[in-house]
């Protein structure tokens, strides 16, 4: 399976309670081994005549955007964050955060006078205080993975791509492998340390908690879904299972499965006609939509249909469809080719199966995982949520898009898996307020830098608006659609050339919470100290 494993896939589509608290968690925290603790990192003040700065200029995955502030403040504690932010606010600044560097648009660099950078803030630790597990901002998925697992044998359900931090991560209603069977991270969200900007301009850490009788309970509750950048500087996450009991840190989150089944399907672009390319997409589509309740025995069963652009020259290419699911899960292997066989029925050319391989938990997430140095490039993403299978119309606009070989070539059509105990919150209970869909969508292009890189962004743009054409070019919520997904932000959606469904992109993205988000960001910033071109309005 190694040759054909989502990382090396897209590597080469890449290629081409409390209340406020003075300074956040003491070097002394005994949490973070007491008064014998190293001292963090910093301050680090990084300005464009230091040899660090063209690094960290280039420290993120979209190449498209290049950061260049006056200077980046790399900080080691929140104590440091709480003064940088009230260095920059004084100083007329305008300042952004980032933790990993993954943001699909420029968010982090647009007019930014001043950066912060959380990278070195990444620790991963159990604590005792608060009895939940605490995840700095900078820390990066597979850090938190590998600690959370070795150390206790638990994890959270967040994403395959290694490489992503935290920070934006989890505050955006990150998702992942084990999401259809444990949910989203952010129904594990049990406090939040932010560092906020108050009307007078101080800046200040608080930490907000799942407990309703906190007075920053609305604070908690905005970054359970409402993205990065929009009310202060995420500095740290305690997670716990809020159906958790005791104190047995072995108990407080969910047991990652201790095996994985995985395997994958292909089909070549060769012979692939348009209706057997519309039966592709109808038995994935159906498959979701059967196998999405809580409780089936396909809750642990996650995959990715990727489908590229057809390649010019002999090699008609292919779209490769890698799923693993838990392999301890009674008929395991039985469920898993199932599903292959549901999927490719009726499809010609006939699927090609890969041997199904078992390995250790962990083992399967770092040989699955998608790694930073495959991530980076030019690209393009676009998002949706799918409550039901695409239509045939819809299937068409994609295969008209992809089938044809040249500058499809560098684009694709990404379908997640997802549903599950995902769809059994309360819409209202976090920011996230999608809990009704079975897959999520990426239109995505991505281009070699040195090519021209608008004839690209037009052709995954019209492929997504041809394929939401009937609500306006955008998957407004409502019937098949669920909307969009602002961990993959995607600024056409707030331009009226692109969006003429006349619903707002605030909609499209958190749906009726958008009001109370609103109030939330008036009351935690109100100076619109935090912003970028999708953040949320004050009321």
């Amino acid at each position: 399976m190694s040759e054909v494993t989502r990382r090396g896939f897209i590597g080469g589509a890449a290629a081409t309670g409390g209340g406020a608290v003075a300074a956040g968690l003491l070097p002394a925290d005994p949490a973070r081994g007491g008064t014998d603790a190293a001292p963090p990192l910093g301050p680090v003040i990084v300005g464009p005549d230091d040899p660090r700065y063209a690094d960290l200029a280039v420290r993120r995955t979209n190449q498209r955007f290049r950061p260049e502030p006056e200077y980046f403040h790399l900080a080691g504690s929140t104590e440091q964050v709480v003064k940088a932010v009230g260095d920059a606010v004084r100083a007329g600044k305008r300042v952004t955060v980032r933790s990993g560097g993954h943001c699909y648009e420029n968010f982090v660099g647009d007019g930014a006078q001043v950066v912060i950078d959380l990278c070195e803030m990444s620790e991963v630790y159990f604590d005792e205080r608060r009895g939940a597990f605490a995840i700095e901002a900078g820390a990066t998925l597979m850090q938190a993975y590998r600690k959370l697992y070795l150390g206790w044998g638990v994890t959270i359900p967040g994403g395959q791509c290694g490489g992503v931090a935290a920070g934006g991560h989890i505050a955006g209603g990150g998702y992942g492998p084990l999401s259809r069977r444990d949910g989203l991270t952010v129904d594990y969200l049990h406090a939040v340390e932010v560092v906020v900007v108050d009307r007078s301009g101080r800046a200040r850490a608080v930490v907000a908690t799942r407990n309703p009788k906190d007075p920053n309970h609305d604070l908690w509750w905005a970054h359970t879904g409402g993205g990065g950048g929009n009310f202060g500087v995420v500095t740290r996450y305690w997670m716990r299972d809020p159906a958790a009991r005791g104190d047995d840190p072995r108990t407080l989150l969910p047991r990652p499965p201790a095996t994985v089944l995985s395997g994958v399907a292909s089909w070549s672009w060769a012979g692939m006609t348009r209706r057997s390319f519309r039966r592709l997409l109808r038995n994935h589509g159906e498959w979701h939509a059967r196998n999405s309740v809580p409780g089936t025995p396909y809750a642990s069963l996650w995959g990715s249909l990727l489908i590229p652009g057809r390649q010019p020259g002999e090699d008609p290419g292919g779209m490769i469809m890698p799923t693993q699911i838990d392999a301890d899960v009674p008929d395991a292997e039985k469920l898993l080719r199932d599903h292959f066989a549901a999927i490719a029925d009726g499809v010609t050319p006939e699927a090609q199966i890969w041997p199904l391989v078992r390995q250790p938990w962990f083992e399967a997430v770092r040989a699955l995982s998608l790694g930073a140095e495959s991530e980076s490039g030019h690209y393009k993403g676009k998002s949706a949520y799918l409550r039901r299978p695409f239509t045939d119309a819809q299937a068409d606009v994609a295969f008209d898009h992809l089938h044809k070989p040249g500058e499809a070539s560098s684009g694709m059509l990404w379908l997640l898996s997802y549903g599950g105990r995902v769809n059994t919150v309360d819409p209202a209970a976090t920011a996230t307020v999608e809990r009704q869909s079975i897959l999520k969508v990426l239109h995505l292009a991505t281009w070699d830098p040195a090519k021209d890189g608008d004839v690209h962004l037009e052709w995954v743009r019209r492929f997504h608006k041809r394929t939401f054409e009937s609500t306006g070019g955008v998957p407004v919520p409502g019937g098949g659609l669920g909307g969009a997904y602002i961990n993959y932000p995607d600024i056409d959606h707030a331009d009226p050339a692109w969006n003429t469904s006349g619903v707002p992109w605030s909609t499209l993205y958190y749906g009726a919470n958008y009001a109370r988000l609103q109030r939330v960001k008036a009351r935690w910033d109100p100076r619109d100290v935090f912003r970028h071109a999708l953040a949320i309005r004050p009321a």
